[in-house]
């Protein structure tokens, strides 16, 4: 019974509470990204061209993610995150009811701006919990949390279709009631915890932030290649079932609850910039074998390499953590997470334009990121504290 008691005090703690988030967002949106592709094309008749638009408009709250800074006056960041949970959970829910292009604009607005507030106030929340000596594992071990929900939402996508043979409208709202569910269970089973550094609550640039932004401005631009095109890819190149993409995202989600927490501990080990750059070498060549590539086995070894690298992507974060100063947490999160979708914004449509003329092309100019991305990598400190945020890789010494 003192044992039980135990287990249950460190779950209601500020990191029982990140990991139950983490395990919440991911089953609305697991389900909304293995459905979306297929259900645009075949019942809303959609085009590459539609579904750039709205992976675009998609990206316009991320744009605005700042804004999450000015809510903050009126409501703490823990309260924030789930009420974004929430919000996610019902434009999911929403999603397979309607079908049509002005329908999914809506829905698909409603579900992006919970998972995107969601996202700005997690990363802020576990910069502030977590201490920088455990923050590459922990970040690793949320990885695989979220990637453990994504694989029972993939799961649940496969046997509902294939099993149970139920309408996608019903599966979508299944996903959807999922993160409602559990976001208020976090509501009401946890108190609010307060911050050890009372963050700003406006918003700031630091030019001392610079090489963090424009790694951020960058990755965002290339993540979106991947998470539009590469899925699109399988569907329209190789003729890829909905089922059949569920089951690649299942394989995908087995492979990072797994891989994560070692990635995370690989750059505790290696540092930011050996992670970086391993992360970046990996992507340019993923990108460009996309281009080329004609058998679909191949696209789906590849597609699976391509979310492992991202993993290491926790070597941003935990890079901005060590220079910024603790009070800057939540307004930069805000302010990258804008940053990261100016590209994103842009890009999926102009993307999805040039998907008509050469799909090819597409991959090439994600290769293209990668390789800026690597540039600026090399400018990260081996050890970066506050005060020493870059070092000019051209110079003996550091700058």
């Amino acid at each position: 019974m003192h044992l039980s008691l135990l287990n249950l005090g460190k779950a209601r703690s500020p990191i029982g509470l990140l990991k139950l988030m983490t395990f919440a967002m991911p089953f609305s949106f697991g389900v909304w990204m293995a459905l979306f592709n297929n259900f645009a094309i075949e019942q809303g008749g959609l085009n590459g061209a539609h579904i750039g638009v709205l992976q675009s408009w998609r990206e316009v709250p991320g744009f605005l993610a700042f804004g999450a800074v000015f809510l903050l006056v009126i409501i703490a960041e823990q309260r924030l995150a789930i009420w974004s949970l929430i919000m996610l959970g019902v434009g999911t829910a929403l999603t397979g009811w309607l079908p049509s292009f002005s329908g999914l604009l809506v829905t698909t607005m409603l579900m992006s701006v919970g998972f995107h507030y969601y996202e700005t106030m997690k990363q802020s929340l576990a910069l502030q919990w977590f201490s920088k000596e455990e923050a590459p594992v922990e970040l690793g071990r949320l990885i695989s949390i979220g990637a453990a929900s994504s694989l029972l939402a993939y799961g649940w996508v496969w046997a509902a279709l294939q099993v149970f043979h139920l309408p996608v409208a019903w599966v979508y709202v299944f996903g959807g009631g999922v993160t409602i569910t559990v976001a208020l269970i976090a509501l009401v089973v946890f108190p609010q915890y307060t911050s050890k550094v009372p963050q700003t609550k406006k918003l700031i640039l630091r030019k001392r932030y610079s090489l963090y932004y424009a790694l951020v401005f960058m990755g965002g631009g290339r993540r979106q290649i991947f998470v539009v095109f590469a899925a699109l890819m399988m569907v329209e190149r190789f003729g890829f079932g909905a089922d059949e993409v569920a089951l690649m995202f299942l394989v995908n989600g087995l492979l990072s609850m797994w891989l994560a927490p070692k990635i995370g501990g690989l750059v505790a080990r290696w540092g930011e910039k050996r992670a970086l750059t391993v992360e970046y070498i990996g992507l340019i060549l993923v990108f460009l074998a996309y281009s080329v590539v004609e058998w679909a086995p191949l696209a789906v070894l590849l597609y699976l390499l391509d979310h492992v690298l991202f993993a290491m992507a926790i070597a941003q974060k935990t890079y901005f953590q060590k220079i910024a100063d603790p009070a800057d947490m939540a307004s930069t999160a805000g302010v990258s997470f804008t940053i990261n979708h100016i590209a994103a914004v842009v890009l999926p449509a102009l993307m999805g334009l040039l998907w008509l003329v050469s799909p090819s092309w597409v991959f090439i100019l994600g290769a293209l990121m990668a390789a800026i991305s690597l540039m600026l990598a090399r400018w990260v400190p081996s050890k970066p504290t506050s005060g020493k945020e870059w070092q000019n890789p051209f110079s003996a010494k550091p700058s």
